[in-house]
């Protein structure tokens, strides 16, 4: 048995939607079937979901900035792998 699942999005969330799956290969159908699938196999959301924190703090310099970039960077592209 299957049931049909539905939501409502404002008409320009829905257009993008539409235009990003077609670009993907895929139906907006099959891709609210694989968001389903991962978030039931994740047992939540198959991404980070959290409230942005209010004590960020500037980098003291552009340098700065730039290593924790670079250090950002390698991190993602090892975990990648």
């Amino acid at each position: 048995m299957s049931i049909q699942i539905a939501t409502r999005v404002d008409d320009e969330q829905a257009a993008l939607f539409k235009e990003t799956t077609r670009q993907l290969g895929t139906t907006p159908a099959d891709a609210l079937r694989m968001f389903i699938v991962a978030f039931n196999d994740y047992r939540g959301f198959p991404y980070e979901v959290r409230l942005p924190r209010n004590d960020v703090e500037p980098f003291a310099s552009e340098r700065e900035a730039t290593e924790y970039a670079s250090r950002l960077a390698l991190r993602m592209s090892d975990e990648a792998r």
